[in-house]
């Protein structure tokens, strides 16, 4: 009884940092996607912790979606998965021999990239449900000589079920071209299945940018990645996606500085005037990239809200802000990351500033953020 009282009486815990997800933006980028390929199921892709915006969170929201499979990388990802989402796994990359025996085939599908995973998958598991990797000119990785392949492995090919061909595009957001030629080539090797009497269900070469460039109805399945977060994969944005992620963190300490005062590492920010340094605990080992330092601005939510530019370089924990004269209390929140496309703090922005792409961004966010749906 008294640990029962204890736990019903104890002060809840608010961490320090925090990342939220807009549970509508995701469901209605899922359904405006779903609306550009209506005749095609959009299968959203998980992997690299949802591409920041937590695996488990991801994996529970997709419930209430029309979504059938989900997409991941490895083994430890569809383990949270089988977990957390009620429909089917598609494993992207293809996994140590060993490890298919841990994996739930009635739930699981699997891409193939080379005749020795098949024949593992054929000799141990018969029935298994794969989808062909073909090479259709990225060249990294799947199957380069389909007619061959098929011809080297009909005895393996005869033990599993074929039910998706997919590859990858290499530069559908900025080379129409090179996308136009991947989409013949792969749409020819469709052609050698089907003269080896092989229909499979899924039909998937398209990723984000794929599903704003590709309009061939043979097409049957897309992986959602970048988008379906909300990010757009090239320019020319049309408004219809929304970020639905947002990343708080909290003040928890301060300093006054005198003009001419430095702070942090090597003193690469001086004071120009008199000003106060707001301190927040979320560095580079939480995400932040440290080419943001003496550059990016965050939002405080102080007496009145306000924007504050980091003060000195990003350090592994903790990053100052420039807070000038502007009011704030210990225990205020900070807005790190922003879901409006428009704003100073938003993915989009600190990738310029920090000279990536917002994939990376993203997926610096540690995984041991607690993260929630609102």
């Amino acid at each position: 009884m008294m640990n029962f009282l204890r736990q019903i009486l104890r002060p809840k815990y608010e961490p320090l940092n925090q990342i939220e997800i807009i549970k509508k933006n995701i469901l209605d980028n899922f359904a405006y996607l779903s609306s550009l390929q209506p005749e095609a199921e959009i299968f959203p892709v998980l992997k690299s912790n949802a591409y920041g915006h937590g695996l488990k969170e991801m994996a529970r929201l997709f419930n209430d979606s029309p979504a059938k499979m989900v997409a991941v990388d490895s083994f430890p990802e569809a383990q949270i998965v089988y977990k957390n989402f009620k429909g089917r796994v598609l494993f992207l990359n293809e996994l140590p021999l060993k490890a298919y025996e841990y994996c739930r085939f009635k739930r699981s599908e699997f891409c193939v990239y080379n005749s020795a995973t098949l024949e593992y998958l054929a000799k141990h598991h018969t029935g298994a449900k794969i989808h062909l990797f073909y090479n259709s000119g990225m060249n990294r990785e799947g199957i380069s000589d389909l007619k061959l392949f098929l011809a080297e492995n009909q005895k393996f090919l005869n033990r599993i079920q074929i039910v998706g061909f997919c590859s990858h595009l290499m530069a559908a957001d900025n080379d129409p071209e090179m996308t136009r030629r991947q989409e013949s080539s792969f749409l020819t090797a469709l052609d050698i299945l089907h003269q080896a009497k092989i229909f499979p269900t899924w039909v998937h070469l398209g990723n984000s940018a794929g599903i704003f460039r590709l309009h061939n109805k043979r097409l049957t399945a897309f992986r959602a990645g970048l988008a379906l977060y909300g990010y757009y994969p090239f320019m020319g944005q049309d408004g219809h996606l929304k970020p639905a992620l947002r990343v708080l963190s909290t003040i928890t300490a301060s300093q006054s500085l005198k003009k001419g005062d430095k702070v942090s590492y090597n003193g690469r920010y001086e004071a120009q005037g008199d000003t106060q340094i707001a301190l927040v605990p979320f560095g580079y080992y939480e995400g932040l990239d440290r080419r943001l330092s003496n550059e990016a601005e965050f939002l405080v939510h102080g007496e009145a809200d306000f924007m504050a530019k980091i003060a000195g370089a990003v350090s592994m924990n903790l990053v100052c802000l420039d807070a000038q004269s502007n009011n704030f209390k210990l225990g205020d929140r900070v807005e790190l990351i922003c879901p409006s496309s428009e704003a100073l703090n938003s993915i989009n922005n600190l990738s310029n500033i920090s000279q990536t792409i917002p994939y990376e961004q993203l997926v610096r966010l540690q995984s041991n953020i607690h993260r929630r749906i609102v």
